[in-house]
């Protein structure tokens, strides 16, 4: 589904790129040279920053960018690893409370989230002034349609267990 789509069109300043290695990717090395931001990878690997950490090691307005890998956990493991270019950069992640909505994908655990739902956590976490709600307004009217484009009864018997 790629619900990094939603974050693209959504928010104007933002950059969507389509594969699995990025070492060599143009627009991205040059995004991760601009030295006006502080880049993180949004992911929960050893040492990942929590969004306080972040905060608390920046000047006031200084600015952040925030990668994130939209895939199956395999999928952005194997593009983590893939992507030589994106291996120094520190990691930020999640509070590990935060409950996905994705209730048309089997998710290995209840706190597992799509790209968009991570996307508007982080942003209202770094961003707490500004409002993100449109992203997960946006992403629970995606989810809905697909449901009401299933036969009857396919959702209840594959998602409701």
């Amino acid at each position: 589904m790629g619900t990094a789509r939603i974050l693209k069109l959504s928010l104007a300043n933002s950059h969507y790129f389509v594969g699995e290695d990025f070492s060599e990717h143009e627009a991205l090395n040059q995004l991760l040279s601009d030295h006006q931001y502080h880049h993180f990878i949004l992911y929960p690997g050893e040492g990942a920053l929590t969004h306080n950490q972040v905060a608390d090691k920046l000047d006031n307005g200084e600015k952040v960018r925030v990668i994130l890998l939209d895939g199956t956990w395999k999928k952005a493991y194997k593009m983590w690893q893939l992507s030589s270019n994106l291996h120094t950069l520190p990691l930020i992640k999640l509070p590990e409370n935060l409950q996905g909505n994705y209730r048309i994908r089997k998710a290995p655990s209840d706190n597992s989230l799509s790209t968009v739902e991570a996307g508007y956590h982080i942003l209202s976490l770094l961003q707490p002034e500004h409002d993100f709600s449109p992203l997960i307004e946006s992403f629970n009217q995606m989810i809905e349609f697909q449901i009401k484009q299933m036969p009857p009864g396919v959702f209840e018997k594959n998602y409701l267990q």
